[in-house]
């Protein structure tokens, strides 16, 4: 399974900017549907197009896998 750990680089922009950021100013900052990157944060599982997954690495300056994390699961074998 993929985990996005969206919310880690907001906690780590949020404490090198020294302010608060919301989900909705990343959604529109990298021109998404809010709901979508809710989704992408909370949802267990969560698919998403690979176009969201470019949108949130120039945003957060990073690499694709500092945004995402693959967790073996029993399925994995």
């Amino acid at each position: 399974m993929l985990r996005f750990k969206v919310k880690e680089l907001i906690a780590d922009k949020e404490f090198n900017e020294e302010r608060k950021v919301t989900i909705s100013e990343v959604a529109e900052a990298c021109n998404m549907n809010r709901m979508t990157l809710t989704k992408i944060c909370n949802q267990k599982g969560y698919s998403t197009v690979t176009d969201n997954l470019d949108k949130l690495c120039h945003y957060f300056g990073c690499k694709i896998e500092d945004l995402i994390l693959h967790v073996p699961t029993d399925q994995d074998d």
